[in-house]
Formats: structure tokens, sequence, C-alpha cells
């Protein structure tokens, strides 16, 4: 049974830094990409960035580029998305995917981390 956790959400001052985890059970991990999305209140989800099954390539979407970075650790099984300079806007639910790229499809989804900027 796959099993995606995500932690690390919380209350930030603008300015400040988190760092979110998704750490998977159940599934090759290097086998999948991975994937950071976000939906704020009244908006459609978005993509924030990727990294794809090796490593070896990582994107993100303009509005993040330069501060958040994506990475993953095959030890622990685990996708991060360190996140500096934040700011008001970046106030959403953050969502962890696993896309199958190795071996055959399909797609997992983590449960979603809060991340409010605020002062």
């Amino acid at each position: 049974q796959v099993q995606l956790v995500e932690s690390g959400g919380g209350l930030v001052q603008p300015g400040g830094s988190l760092r979110l985890s998704c750490a998977a059970s159940g599934l090759t991990f290097s086998s999948y990409a991975m994937s950071w999305y976000r939906q704020a209140p009244g908006k459609e989800r978005e993509l924030v960035a990727h990294i794809t099954s090796t490593g070896g390539r990582s994107n993100y979407a303009d509005s993040v580029k330069g501060r958040f970075t994506i990475s993953r650790d095959s030890a622990k099984n685990t996708v991060y998305l360190q996140m500096n300079s934040l700011k008001p806007e970046d106030t959403a639910i953050y969502y962890c995917k696993f896309q199958r790229v190795v071996g055959g499809i399909g797609q997992y989804w983590g449960q979603g981390t809060q991340v409010t900027v605020s002062s």
C-alpha cells in the first residue's frame, strides 16, 4: 500500500523559510518523478516544482524561481521543498505528487500541508 506523508507546513512571517517533506512508502522511489503543487483559497491547484526520477533535472513555476528548491533523498524515500524568502502570496495548501515514469503508470498524492505566510 502506497502512502505519502507530508510535514513541515506552518505559520511563518514574510521573508521567512520553511522546508516541506513528503515521505513515501510502498513504492519504488527511483521509478517516480516528483512534484509539489499548491492550492490557495478560491484558486486552482498549480504546479510549483518538479524533479525527475533521477534527480538530474528540476523546474519551477516562475513565481517561485530563485526562492524554492526541490530535492529528493533516495535513502529516506523523501522529497523536499525548501522555501525561502516567503511571501504572503505563497499561502496555500501544498501537496506532493509522485508520478510513475519507469515500469508502469500511476500517480499518488500526499494529504496536503498548510503554509501560511503572514505577519
